[in-house]
């Protein structure tokens, strides 16, 4: 009964107008893009003012993304050339709020009836009042904040140049937007990475969280080395799971299966460059921006990828994921994009995940 009331919760956000549209522009999307739906991520910028410890950007590593925003010129461009896209995430490597083009962006996508969410994350350290007001006033979807802890003591161990404060007060004020305009949107949940130095601090997180209408997520950290849990138990019992391989057998799927993304929501860089998915940093499928999304979609070098990826074809070194190390681990598992992607969207619309509704 509960999921059902998630379902029908989002439905009465949505309206049943725009989920018509989500399904027939998805439909539309499988002829046209060979993707399943109607989603891409845009990253909005690369550039970001923190320096987490295993960051990539942090270390400088930033591969072919090179470091840059992107224009409002583009976005347009690609939103005109592309009216069957109706979903883009803009937030992928670094902070959506440091791109000086944003506003422009955001009320643009407004018009065009686009919905933006930056469900990767975000920092919130540094953003204008006027942004923060944009976001409500031009239906910005749903937002993922990167607060890991709950406390600035915490918080500040990883987050290196962020202030916990200066973000509770920014979640503060898009609350006020939120209640001033009578605005549900967009929908807030606060990100925890779990590490060795903070997982004492979940219980009070997920108070904070509650207390501040946000929904809630744990993510695991991706680098082992760097602070591990150390209680799994004390994570077990607040997160349901502690590693990856506990996430799997309780939820009978993969933990954030990357490779998906190459079906139903390929990754582009700020500067055009098709990625397939957010953790690619060394090779492209060409440029949207100047070869088209069509024909970069429909590429040799992208069909073949994703026939590698269903272990149809033999590893090519050419291709991005060859050396990835989800490659290799999706290689022992059983593998199904299309299965993948329809379970995702169901956990979505039920509220396992997404939006955060039911946390």
């Amino acid at each position: 009964m509960k999921r059902l009331t998630y379902a029908w919760q989002l439905t009465r956000e949505f309206g049943w107008g725009n989920i018509f549209r989500i399904l027939r522009d998805s439909i539309m999307s499988v002829s046209k893009y060979h993707i399943i739906g109607s989603t891409v991520r845009l990253e909005a910028s690369t550039l970001c003012q923190l320096r987490c410890q295993v960051c990539p950007l942090a270390q400088g590593k930033t591969g072919i993304l090179g470091k840059g925003y992107l224009r409002y010129s583009d976005f347009k461009r690609f939103v005109d050339q592309n009216p069957r896209i109706r979903n883009i995430e803009l937030s992928n490597y670094g902070e959506i709020f440091l791109n000086p083009e944003l506003m422009e962006i955001i009320a643009f996508a407004h018009s065009k009836h686009i919905n933006l969410t930056a469900l990767n994350g975000v920092n919130l350290n540094n953003v204008s009042e006027t942004v923060l007001e944009a976001l409500v006033r031009f239906g910005f979807k749903a937002i993922y904040v990167s607060i890991d802890g709950a406390s600035s003591e915490t918080y500040r161990i990883y987050r290196r140049g962020g202030d916990f404060d200066t973000v509770i007060s920014n979640v503060r004020r898009i609350n006020y937007y939120k209640q001033k305009y009578g605005r549900k949107f967009p929908y807030l949940v606060w990100q925890f990475v779990v590490f060795g130095h903070n997982e004492h601090e979940l219980s009070a997180a997920k108070k904070l969280a509650k207390d501040l209408n946000m929904g809630f997520v744990v993510k695991l950290n991706w680098n082992k080395s760097y602070s591990p849990i150390r209680d799994e138990d004390l994570v077990r019992r607040e997160v349901g799971y502690a590693t990856r391989d506990d996430y799997e057998r309780r939820n009978k799927r993969l933990y954030m299966p990357h490779c998906y993304q190459l079906w139903d929501s390929p990754q582009i860089n700020w500067d055009g460059k098709l990625l397939g998915c957010c953790v690619n940093r060394k090779k492209d499928f060409g440029n949207v921006f100047e070869e088209g999304l069509e024909n970069c979609l429909k590429s040799e070098k992208y069909i073949y990828a994703k026939n590698m990826l269903k272990g149809k074809v033999r590893p090519r070194e050419d291709i991005p994921c060859f050396d990835c190390p989800n490659f290799e681990r999706i290689r022992s598992k059983k593998f199904s994009p299309v299965l993948g992607t329809l379970r995702r969207l169901k956990n979505v619309l039920l509220g396992d995940e997404g939006l955060g509704i039911r946390r």
